[in-house]
């Protein structure tokens, strides 16, 4: 064989290899694909951009400051402007609750919610009008953080973009998840943390072929973001060390308080959305109420307002006293409570950052005082408080591990950091089960973190896999003097197969829900367990590929 013979014949072997991987390749339409998520990553950083800059413009009316030092600029205006500021911003999120969009301003759980129900895109009118929202309640002083309606927002515009592409269901999923991570990465600088919390929070699964899409929207949205607000991390953090091994207990013990307060921050939240759904008084009102509580709650610890970033960077510093500290973590838990409560927009995510500081900072001039000779700095504490709380709250501990990485630039306390987070998450899990979004989930009837088969059995319907009668002239009729087991198009898949096993039905009509005489369809027991089997099979090998 010659030279040209021999290389003719293993380019053939190499192409008869590659062949079938490249039209796979394009068949599976991942070029496009990865295109549509370098749009989106594109797109979402300049919608987070738009979103951090709004909320300045609404905060200088009355701070005369865009910038995140809220507390500073705070302390040097009147009283009566910290008193009136929330209240206003109440006036108008309370009108444009009422005229426009009637449901509270999105956040992370709707973005799950769109992800289990695939198929049901997020508006773009509600997105853009829940960004609006939350804009001016954070720009206006409720305690609450950005990172939430910025997700929400990422999701919307990605899912509006896939909606409009006859796509795959596992493309338009991991579009959704695109635009959250480069919704988290260009929030906070972070497009690791954005990889991962797109996956281990949205995707609640880790995918070969939904990675390469999802990190080339978080690489974008970072790039922008660094273009416009400058390659710092959000907190500057001071020198620290551990000064000893010796301290892991104390860690532990960290994990343990910071749980607490995580379980504690949740029950507020509930205790106050419930008292807040038991109050009679006009939704547009609500804001106003809830904006008179932080008002006067901010004249005397104006800290509480806003996001509190300058606040959570002080903690780092050690520049804030230990009753100040325990204080604020009561006075900062009612606030993001009633905050929420009022149906202002905003997230929880920075008030558990915020929380988590003030335990590690706290819990670290503790220690100090202790053991001053094996304590280490109370900024080490704090980092890993900011972790662990947060980490619990989110139900999310190793996207939240790298977040607090990526966010105060402290790679070197990794040990540390993972034990405290996963302290935290496990005594978090025995209490309460699962996590905050989670618990927003079961309150709309979405059991998502009990599995795909639950999540299946809920969202699936009837008229899937429903035989319809073919033309109105071949319709039967019930009885309606028989007590005739029936289905309509609408039930759930997990009803129909209860209809089935309770009366030992294999076969039962389908009703029209206008009228319940007339048959328009037919499901059977068999093709229901298979439609059921054949969406699980799907949902498992979306896992695996």
């Amino acid at each position: 064989m010659t030279p040209v013979e021999r290389l003719r014949f293993w380019a053939d072997v190499m192409w008869r290899w590659v062949r079938p991987n490249l039209r796979t390749f394009r068949e599976t339409r991942t070029p496009k694909l990865w295109l549509l998520s370098l749009i989106i990553g594109a797109a979402v950083a300049v919608a987070a951009v738009m979103f951090r800059e709004a909320i300045g413009l609404v905060q200088y009316w009355w701070l005369r400051n865009t910038t995140e030092q809220t507390l500073t600029a705070a302390q040097n205006v009147g009283w009566y402007w910290v008193l009136a500021a929330p209240i206003v911003g109440g006036l108008v999120v309370g009108r444009l609750l009422e005229r426009v969009s009637a449901r509270r301003a999105g956040n992370v759980a709707d973005v799950i919610e769109a992800r289990a129900l695939t198929g049901r895109p997020l508006g773009l009118r509600d997105g853009l009008w829940s960004a609006a929202i939350s804009a001016i309640s954070l720009g206006s002083g409720a305690s609450a953080g950005r990172e939430g309606p910025v997700i929400h927002l990422g999701a919307t515009l990605a899912s509006v973009i896939a909606s409009r592409r006859k796509l795959p269901e596992w493309c338009a999923r991991t579009l959704l998840a695109s635009g959250v991570a480069a919704a988290i990465s260009a929030s906070f600088n972070a497009p690791i943390a954005g990889v991962l919390f797109a996956h281990e929070v949205i995707l609640q699964h880790y995918s070969m072929r939904s990675f390469v899409p999802i990190v080339i929207a978080s690489a974008v949205g970072s790039v922008i973001s660094r273009i416009w607000f400058g390659e710092a991390s959000a907190f500057i953090i001071p020198d620290y060390q551990i000064t000893s091994y010796w301290e892991f207990p104390a860690f532990a013990l960290l994990g343990v308080v910071a749980a607490l307060v995580a379980i504690a921050f949740q029950f507020a939240l509930f205790s106050a959305d419930y008292v807040a759904r038991s109050v009679t008084i006009p939704l547009r009102y609500k804001p106003v109420v809830g904006g008179a509580i932080i008002g006067v709650m901010g004249i005397f610890f104006p800290h509480i307002l806003g996001v509190g970033y300058e606040v959570t960077d002080k903690v780092l510093w050690n520049q804030l006293p230990l009753s100040l500290l325990i204080m604020l973590i009561v006075m900062k838990t009612a606030a993001t409570a009633i905050t929420l409560a009022a149906r202002f927009g905003g997230g929880i995510f920075s008030p558990a950052i915020y929380l988590g500081a003030l335990t590690g900072g706290a819990f670290g001039l503790i220690a100090g005082s202790a053991f001053p000779d094996m304590a280490s700095s109370e900024g080490l504490y704090a980092i890993l408080g900011m972790g662990a709380v947060a980490g619990a709250v989110l139900g999310a501990p190793i996207s939240t591990t790298v977040i607090v990485f990526e966010l105060t630039g402290g790679y070197a306390l990794s040990i540390a950091l993972l034990l405290t987070v996963a302290i935290a998450h496990g005594v978090n899990q025995a209490v309460h089960g699962h996590s905050y979004f989670h618990w927003q989930l079961e309150m709309r009837g979405l059991f998502d973190h009990q599995g795909p088969h639950r999540q299946l059995m809920r969202t699936k319907k009837v008229m899937d896999f429903m035989d319809v009668v073919a033309g109105d002239a071949g319709r039967e009729t019930i009885d309606p003097d028989k007590d005739t087991p029936a289905l309509k198009p609408g039930d759930t898949l997990e009803h129909a197969l209860r209809q089935f096993d309770s009366g030992g039905h294999a076969r039962l009509p389908v009703v029209d829900p206008r009228d319940p005489t007339t048959i328009i369809a037919w499901a059977t027991q068999v093709r229901a367990l298979s439609y059921f089997n054949k969406a699980l099979i799907k949902a498992s090998e979306e896992e695996h590929k």
